[in-house]
């Protein structure tokens, strides 16, 4: 088996006494500095080797301090997975009873909201503080599936000794991110979690296919919000002259006036009724409606024609510091408006601020995908990227405008730079190289 790599439906089946050896064998030694018998997955080796850079203990225990009772409750009633968890329920908290299981669902910070499924295991559970208002993200247990999908942002399973922490090796688990459909927020963790020798390699399919469906559910509410929005909105915006659209609170449009439509206006965090400056559409009268705002555009402030006027952008600060939480911030004299980013827009913007000269399509399809030709691709992308930036990103080649400054904010070690991301360019930085 030298030189070759783990996966999960060869160990499952192996037999269990055996596949558990092994997977000690490789943790053993590669924890030892030494080569393992056979190579662990990409995605453990990965997290294993942020363990090592966070000087993690591999034999500590895996206890939290526990988030208070009120504390637990604000954080169930304010997230939006408590408007899905029937759905995440019916769909895993059964199965997981069933096969001696548990599910569990976190927050984004990995804090855990809920927990259901069989009851002796929830007990075992508890003797590794796998409980209600219990922390679980790599920095506190080590690799695990909901700390290591978190960092990752993607579904993860993890088995026996692929935990980095010693107290987990009797435990296999498998989790997958929740996102907010309206703007890809990472939400939170469902995860599936028990004893070892209920380990089986589907388990990971069914917990992501469940989490689709919680996805979708929201998509659908959301959906019926902004035609409830679009109701409201008609009678006002016959009214008004000039240009104006009305959105929900995240930015998405549910009726336009005196402008061509565009699905969603990014909005920044603070948001508030007054005169506010968007890239997208320059200066704003916004006013509150039910469930949403009314942006009124100012005539004369439109972003694209103020490249030379006083409320040009000037400064560009793409923040990659957080390890899930990416961001733009645009600033001029007119004031500064922050988007947080989707791991593909980030990778995209990082690029283009390391080659301030510009890169053809094809030239970022290298740089993101290792291949060339997914031009439609990446212009599809950069059109979305664009829709919110057209003031500080020119095309042809696709860069940044000369006179805007771009700073960015990388995170502490430089192998922490998007941690979820595969893209050549990206890897390359890691290692401490411009290019791929």
């Amino acid at each position: 088996m030298k030189n070759t790599q783990l996966d999960m439906n060869r160990l499952a089946a192996m037999d269990a006494a055996q596949a558990t050896r092994l997977l000690h064998r490789v943790r053993e030694e590669t924890l030892a500095g030494r080569t393992p018998p056979i190579a662990p997955r990409p995605v453990i080796d990965a997290s294993w080797r942020r363990m090592f850079r966070l000087g993690l203990d591999p034999d500590q225990g895996t206890r939290s301090e526990l988030l208070q009772r009120d504390e637990l409750e604000e954080r169930r009633r304010t997230t939006v997975l408590g408007e899905v968890m029937r759905t995440l329920s019916s769909g895993l908290a059964g199965i997981a009873d069933a096969s001696m299981q548990i599910m569990v669902v976190t927050d984004e910070h990995g804090r855990v909201l809920w927990r259901e499924g069989n009851l002796a295991v929830m007990r075992q559970a508890n003797g590794i503080c796998l409980e209600e208002g219990a922390a679980w993200t790599e920095h506190t247990t080590g690799t695990n599936a909901v700390g290591t999908a978190l960092a990752m942002r993607r579904a993860v399973q993890v088995h026996s000794a692929e935990h980095y922490v010693h107290t987990l090796h009797n435990w296999t688990c498998a989790a997958a991110p929740v996102h907010d459909p309206r703007d890809q927020r990472l939400l939170g963790i469902v995860d599936v979690s028990g004893p070892a020798s209920s380990f089986h390699p589907a388990t990971l399919a069914l917990v992501g296919s469940v989490a689709q469906l919680a996805e979708a559910e929201m998509r659908d509410r959301h959906l019926r919000s902004i035609e409830r929005l679009r109701s409201v909105a008609a009678p006002i915006l016959c009214r008004v002259g000039g240009r104006a659209v009305a959105v929900d609170t995240h930015g998405w449009t549910a009726a336009v006036t005196g402008m061509a439509p565009v699905d969603r206006i990014a909005l920044p965090k603070s948001f508030r009724a007054g005169r506010v400056w968007l890239p997208s559409l320059g200066m704003c009268a916004v006013e509150p409606l039910p469930g949403g705002w009314l942006l009124r555009v100012e005539e004369g402030t439109r972003a694209e024609t103020t490249e030379a006027g006083a409320g040009a952008a000037s400064r560009v600060v793409l923040d990659l510091s957080r390890p899930r939480r990416w961001s733009v911030a645009v600033s001029g004299a007119a004031g500064s408006w922050t988007q947080e980013l989707s791991p593909r827009h980030a990778e995209l913007l990082y690029v283009l601020a390391l080659h301030r000269d510009g890169r053809t399509a094809a030239e970022l399809a290298e740089d993101v995908f290792g291949d060339r030709t997914r031009t439609v691709t990446v212009r599809a992308e950069m059109s979305r990227i664009r829709r919110n930036l057209a003031s500080v990103l020119a095309h042809r080649p696709y860069r940044f405008s000369e006179e805007v400054e771009v700073e960015i904010t990388p995170p502490t070690h430089p192998a922490d730079l998007l941690p979820h991301s595969t893209a050549p360019a990206v890897r390359s930085a890691r290692l401490g190289r411009r290019g791929p």
